[in-house]
């Protein structure tokens, strides 16, 4: 019988029972409790590994960030910190101040931040990180406070990538502007408050979607095209551009009919379009280095059957991980003590918040289950623990990591 789509190294199903980090998944919830995100850090460093070998691989310069929004647990900080080669991408003061504490230095951290008040902007500043800014306004306010200074730009080319329909328009808006980014139109401004404040612009920025595969790399690269334009016009204009960061939106994939990424396919893309402008490329995935490494584990704690619907409800509700409830990413779920059976039926597996929109899946094919089963719910490393709420005051999950395989 094949693997199910979802298995990876550290990630298997040998007779049929859920390994995560070569450890029995139910027995790791018996002894931790439920629920708790379990952490597989070892494939940060795979899919780490796999992009920064890419671009060596395209012979193209390139800066690894973490998209810090993404993941934060104190852990997987020093694991990614003890890596020595991803920095961090931060997008709040307080990120900023993690990362610091965290052991990443100034010059390891890029700052991009929208719609920034004067506190967000004196915080920041004074930090001395790398600043870019995405809005006219905000680039005048820096450069009042840092005269004098190297500062970069978010764009926004107006054109999106992502493999669901319409998440590239929240980034880039090519029906209507979306709150990113200065436009091609602008441009010309932004060289004009620059000149006042004898600022250096020596980034251009640009985040165009999310969930991105490898369908997705067309579209892309038309965005990377209207953004190496736009490069080129400050470029024209005196600013010596020496960093081209991509932003985030790399995805993995949640069902069976994803494919993954194809990172050398999306080296390709940009060394294409950017290497004639001698820059370095940077890039600050989140979902990426991290979505995969996690697994929530939780406990059956009712089955039912209504008007010939079965009905499984778990100790974990949307405040725990609440990624599939804001951005509508499905949610791989697997039963712990029988995760390669093709046995089953459709199932909607619940939550424990008293809501009705409170539900992981609908018509999930899953075996027979009792209560006291553990269901790993999958891709959740990213986004998820980061976004943890009070609703209900249900406690956030606990968190368990393993840096190491058996």
């Amino acid at each position: 019988m094949d693997a199910p789509w979802w298995t990876r190294p550290g990630l298997e199903a040998p007779d049929g029972r859920l390994l995560v980090a070569g450890r029995d998944a139910e027995t790791i919830a018996r002894e931790h409790g439920t629920p708790v995100f379990v952490y597989d850090l070892i494939r940060i460093e795979e899919q780490a590994r796999s992009l920064i070998d890419a671009f060596e691989r395209v012979g193209m310069p390139f800066r690894l960030r973490l998209a810090l929004k993404a993941q934060r647990e104190p852990e997987v900080l020093t694991f990614v910190r003890d890596l020595g080669y991803v920095g961090i991408d931060a997008c709040s003061p307080r990120e900023v101040r993690l990362a610091l504490d965290h052991g990443w230095t100034p010059e390891e951290i890029s700052f991009t931040g929208t719609n920034l008040s004067e506190r967000d902007l004196d915080a920041v500043v004074q930090t001395g990180v790398h600043v870019n800014v995405d809005l006219l306004s905000q680039l005048d306010r820096y450069g009042r406070r840092a005269p004098g200074s190297a500062v970069g730009i978010r764009v926004n080319p107006r054109t999106g990538a992502a493999s669901r329909p319409g998440l590239a328009d929240l980034y880039t808006g090519r029906h209507r502007p979306s709150k990113f980014g200065i436009l091609q139109e602008q441009l010309d401004e932004a060289i004009q408050i620059a000149r006042k404040h004898d600022l250096t612009l020596d980034t251009v920025h640009l985040h165009v979607g999310r969930g991105m595969l490898t369908d997705a790399l067309s579209d892309l690269d038309r965005a990377v095209e209207r953004a190496v334009s736009m490069a080129e016009r400050l470029i024209d204009a005196g600013h010596p551009i020496v960093e081209v960061n991509a932003g985030g939106g790399l995805g993995v994939p949640h069902d069976a009919e994803q494919q993954p990424l194809d990172v050398d396919a999306y080296a390709s893309v940009l060394a294409r379009r950017l290497a004639p402008l001698g820059v370095t490329v940077a890039c600050e995935p989140g979902d990426f280095l991290m979505k995969d490494m996690g697994v929530l584990l939780a406990e059956v704690v009712t089955t039912d059957e209504r008007d010939g619907h079965r009905f499984v409800g778990l100790d974990a509700g949307f405040n725990v991980a609440p990624e599939h409830f804001i951005y509508g990413e499905p949610v791989p779920i697997v039963p712990c003590r029988a995760a390669d059976t093709p046995d089953g039926r459709t199932t909607t597996v619940a939550g424990n918040i008293n809501e009705g929109d409170d539900l992981w899946g609908e018509d999930v094919w899953l075996p027979q289950l009792l209560e006291g089963d553990v269901l790993a719910l999958l891709r959740v490393g990213s986004y998820n623990r980061a976004l943890h709420m009070d609703h209900c005051l249900r406690p956030p999950a606990g968190t368990v990591a393993f840096g190491e395989r058996f």
